[in-house]
């Protein structure tokens, strides 16, 4: 399962992180956010050793969310080396999310 992350372990476990990671910012009322956990958990097993996915919960963690002009749930962040590389918005299909991962790997 994603590890939860919030504004005090963010730069330790995302802008730090030796492999890139895909953050996940999402709410618990969110219908699209929860039709997305079975493909993050697909991910987290297929990747499990290249890539660290975390979830940030926009009602926890607002300024967060904020600082990185996240407007919606649920919107993926991809990072690699602490630096932002690419972000979707909305409910994904697995294939789409492969392809950052792949390009950012």
């Amino acid at each position: 399962m994603a590890l939860r992350v919030n504004e005090d372990n963010f730069n330790k476990e995302v802008l730090e992180a030796e492999v890139p990671v895909l953050v996940e910012f999402y709410s618990d009322s969110c219908v699209p956010c929860k039709q997305m956990s079975p493909i993050l958990g697909d991910l987290e097993e297929e990747y499990e050793d290249k890539l660290k996915i975390v979830k940030i919960n926009v009602n926890f963690d607002l300024q967060l969310a904020e600082a990185h002009m996240v407007m919606g749930s649920p919107t993926f962040l991809f990072f690699k080396n602490g630096e932002e590389k690419n972000r979707l918005r909305g409910i994904t299909k697995k294939p789409e999310l492969i392809e950052i991962i792949n390009s950012i790997l």
